[in-house]
């Protein structure tokens, strides 16, 4: 996909009122300088969303959320970030530069979608021609509704259908063996890859079909289901089946339920579940628990109860652990012997199924249950191999509540200090990780950060080279990138700084500074600025001394900056 310009976020941005974008999906109130709210990616009673017109971003203190314009559609709206882009730009009646549209829309992958969708419709048109089909999902209680809305339909036997019906030239085969559609022998004969399966198209999050799920009809005809293979449109660990039709379902998606089979999800949906969807045929990847996270705060995994469901669910925790941050929570609901989503739904109905969520194992518990059944607790060595078993997974759980309260519960657990089961993490990540709190003089750096952050510009008024750029202190190289920043896009708003740090750790960081109101007035804050950095550049100017003074056998020129140096202090 083809990289929107910088220059082009930064003047749609500018053009977009984000306090006007976020009151036009939530109530906001104005409150001094920004507007605050209920936060809408988490239940809370109390106000802590906050939406500032100057910085031109919101951030919520309960759970964490936070980003410009483009991330609240993001989370909001579930769109896409292309798809955010395009709809701010509509409101701005700005046009997406032609070279990026092309690109995006030029090439194979129009091919490769219209493709997915004339197979899915040539199986929609079979299953209205096979009683076979039509029975089994008659069996397993499938209405026409739900039949319509999964767009389920069937492959016929034999090996040729679907190529006989869409490979009319030697284009429309490449195509169709390019998305998963066909098979290929030893002898290089090419034949239809689903055969005599009921057919569930997976959807991605534009509600295109990118690739295909098939079940068989009797137990004993293979494998029970049949993925397509991974494919330039598809890639199992990105996805979730039934995503799509919960998002058509539900304005606002208070859970999501995650199941293993298509049939799950279907059933589930039959009943009036309508938060269910499965991952396809593989363990919870990083991405899913990204992908389900962005969707819902409450996420409920629903396995069977033997080894094999326990083993996926801790695969579960260990992608959704880094991502638990606080106003998310994250459930295990394990099964008795023998049942599924799928019969027990039938069985028990919604209600049913619901008291079972509520009674289903918190994350906390299943983590602290399954990281400690082999131990004796009895003992200090067994406390010891428990501290050194979590201590690692428990450092990659966001800064926040949920995190003290897991390090709170090994501490009882173990009878260890909080401060010595985990690692501290310095707040600006440019520290070195020690035991003792950080030197004073750090506020001094800290402060200029959060300045900039509060008013970006501050940073074009002072010329490069900077003296301080050598200073030996914790968050100079972040201060001294946030300024080239600054200067190289001079109407970028504190947004997109902390925009363009994601994916790295100083984000969590510049997040925080950027909350904070800082004391003053702004129009002091050029003064205030000004004087951090001098005096950063009189703690340069101290390390150059200390480190001359320490040299033996200085240089004549050496001589001479010392000298130079200590006349320019007592000035």
């Amino acid at each position: 996909m083809a990289r929107i310009p910088d220059a082009f976020i930064d003047d749609l941005l500018a053009r977009t009122d984000i306090v006007e974008l976020v009151g036009s999906r939530i109530a906001i109130k104005r409150q001094g300088r920004e507007y605050s709210a209920r936060c809408p990616f988490h239940d809370e009673r109390s106000p802590s969303f906050t939406v500032s017109p100057t910085k031109q971003f919101y951030h919520c203190f309960g759970c964490g959320a936070h980003g410009t314009a483009i991330a609240f559609l993001m989370n909001y709206d579930r769109l896409e970030f292309m798809d955010a882009v395009e709809e701010l730009a509509k409101r701005a009646g700005m046009e997406i530069p032609k070279d990026t549209r092309s690109r995006n829309e030029s090439g194979e992958s129009k091919d490769l979608y219209a493709a997915l969708e004339a197979a899915a419709q040539f199986f929609q048109k079979q299953l209205a021609q096979h009683p076979a089909a039509q029975s089994y999902l008659d069996k397993r209680g499938v209405d026409a509704e739900n039949r319509a809305r999964f767009a389920i339909g069937y492959a016929p036997d034999g090996f040729n259908a679907l190529k006989d019906a869409l490979g009319t030239d030697d284009r429309r085969m490449k195509l169709l063996e390019k998305v998963g559609l066909f098979s290929k022998n030893d002898t290089g004969r090419i034949y239809d890859k689903f055969r005599d399966r009921v057919m569930f198209p997976i959807h991605d999050r534009r509600g295109r079909v990118i690739a295909f799920g098939g079940r068989v009809l009797e137990k004993d005809d293979g494998p029970k289901y049949l993925n397509s293979p991974e494919t330039p449109l598809f890639h199992k660990g990105r996805e979730l089946y039934g995503l799509w039709q919960v998002r058509q379902a539900n304005s606002k998606i208070p859970r999501l339920i995650v199941v293993e089979g298509y049939m799950d999800v279907v059933a589930l949906f039959q009943y009036g579940v309508t938060q269910a969807v499965a991952t396809l045929g593989t363990a919870t990847t990083p991405d899913h628990a990204e992908l389900l996270f962005r969707n819902a705060a409450d996420v409920y995994f629903c396995f069977d109860g033997d080894r094999a469901g326990r083993g996926a669910a801790w695969k579960a925790v260990e992608s959704i652990l880094p991502r638990m941050k606080d106003g998310r929570q994250a459930y295990f609901l394990f099964l008795p012997d023998g049942e599924d989503p799928d019969s027990i739904v039938r069985k028990e109905g919604a209600e049913g199924f619901d008291i079972r969520l509520q009674q289903a194992t918190p994350l906390s518990q299943f983590f602290f249950d399954e990281i400690s059944k082999d131990i004796s607790l009895g003992s200090m060595e067994g406390k010891a191999r428990l501290a050194e078993r979590a201590k690692p997974m428990l450092a990659k759980i966001p800064d926040g509540a949920f995190a003290d309260l897991m390090q709170q519960r090994l501490s009882e657990m173990t009878g260890l200090r909080m401060n010595s089961a985990l690692p501290d993490t310095p707040l600006l990540t440019n520290a070195p990780r020690r035991n003792t709190a950080p030197p004073p003089k750090l506020s001094l750096v800290r402060s200029a950060i959060t300045l900039l952050l509060q008013q970006p510009s501050l940073a074009l008024h002072i010329e490069p080279p900077h003296l301080f750029a050598i200073l030996r202190q914790p968050g100079i190289p972040l201060l001294c990138e946030l300024i080239a920043l600054i200067r190289s896009r001079p109407d970028i708003n504190t947004g997109l700084i902390i925009e363009s740090f994601a994916g790295r750790e100083e984000q969590a960081s510049l997040q925080k500074l950027a909350s904070q109101e800082f004391s003053g007035e702004p129009e002091h804050w050029q003064a205030e600025f000004n004087d951090a950095l001098l005096q950063l550049d009189k703690q340069t100017r101290m390390q150059r001394i200390e480190e001359l003074n320490a040299k033996t056998g200085r240089s004549p020129e050496e001589n001479n900056e010392l000298r130079e140096l200590l006349a320019a202090r007592m000035r």
